[in-house]
């Protein structure tokens, strides 16, 4: 029995309902929530075993090419999935995945990305414990895709809701955005431009664990902003605890050539994805001691915090510039850079 009406009105789905922005709300709210009875919708989803808890989370990926600088589909699949159980507080233990191979790909090919995805989990130490093969007809795949799914084991002294978000909050990021969306924008050779980047992907466990070993009782909500950005994360959290989030715009690191790609394609830096960075919010008076549990992990050194929570009865997302000009940033409209992950 439904217990929600079916909103979702569209006749057929689009790219963008996979983009990770409004219409993949949209279709997740209006379609596939009063169908499953989601109630909320998180990176994992929390299971109750005995005295553990354990986080449980599934992903696919279809990147195109399956090959960039700084990573490939292997690799990929391995840290967003684990990435998705370290957002719910959790220590990665074990990820299955399956594989679905386009009759056709060089062996060579597929050798290279069960490589990568073995080397990945071994740096990120989750274990690869089983999973599924098909092989589909020349054409009906592009290739390889991975779906995964993952389960950890929630660390008793973190308890993230939206629920525990309130206004005076500070907004934690981990580090410079858009790499990896440009890169792959970039490894597609469509456009006449060249930069020297190369995406982000990898595990945020080690920073999760700092974080929460040095501020578990302030810590109150994380996401990692794959598709859709920060943008979209953030104005997920403000229309779900009903109040505004404002950024302080130069606080958010953007490195030279993601800003210089995102200018001339007419892009904004908080909608590009990312697949190595987090946000993480905490209560003001743990802001300075989370900050510092990021930043003593290599690779955290340019985590910052880049907003705060502020009562409003208009639940979006403000950026505010240096020079205290504000602007509103929706969620991400459209997709502008497909299959991406």
């Amino acid at each position: 029995m439904l217990k929600e009406k079916v909103t979702f009105t569209d006749a057929k789905i689009q790219l963008q309902h996979g983009a990770g922005g409004k219409a993949s709300r949209k279709l997740i709210d209006g379609l596939l929530a009063p169908y499953f009875n989601l109630e909320t919708l998180n990176d994992s989803a929390y299971i109750e075993t005995g005295t553990n808890k354990l986080a449980f989370t599934a992903d696919s990926f279809v990147v195109n090419p399956l090959r960039f600088p700084g990573g490939s589909i292997g690799e990929l699949a391995v840290n967003g999935t684990v990435n998705d159980i370290a957002m719910g507080g959790a220590k990665p233990l074990a990820i299955v995945s399956t594989l679905i191979i386009e009759a056709g790909l060089e062996t060579e090919i597929l050798e290279a990305e069960i490589k990568a995805m073995q080397e990945a989990a071994e740096k990120a130490n989750v274990a690869i414990v089983g999973g599924d093969t098909k092989v589909v007809e020349y054409q009906k795949a592009d290739k390889l895709f991975i779906a995964t799914a993952g389960v950890g084991l929630v660390d008793p002294r973190v308890n993230l809701s939206a629920d525990r978000v309130k206004p005076g909050d500070k907004i934690i990021l981990s580090g410079p955005i858009g790499d990896h969306g440009i890169t792959i924008l970039f490894a597609r050779g469509e456009l006449d431009l060249e930069a020297n980047i190369q995406s982000d992907t990898r595990s945020v466990w080690p920073f999760v664990s700092r974080l929460i070993e040095l501020a578990a009782p302030g810590l109150k909500w994380m996401r990692d902003p794959t598709r859709g950005g920060v943008a979209t994360a953030l104005n997920e959290l403000a229309k779900d605890i009903k109040a505004s989030i404002v950024l302080q715009e130069d606080a958010i690191k953007v490195r030279p050539e993601v800003r210089g790609a995102c200018e001339i394609l007419g892009l904004d830096p908080l909608h590009i994805a990312n697949e190595g960075q987090f946000i993480a919010v905490v209560a003001e008076e743990y802001a300075d001691k989370a900050l510092n549990a990021i930043r003593q992990v290599p690779g955290g050194e340019d985590a910052a915090v880049i907003g705060v929570v502020e009562a409003s009865e208009r639940h979006i997302v403000l950026a505010r510039s240096s020079f205290g000009g504000t602007r509103a940033v929706d969620m991400l409209v459209g997709d502008p850079l497909p299959r991406i992950c």
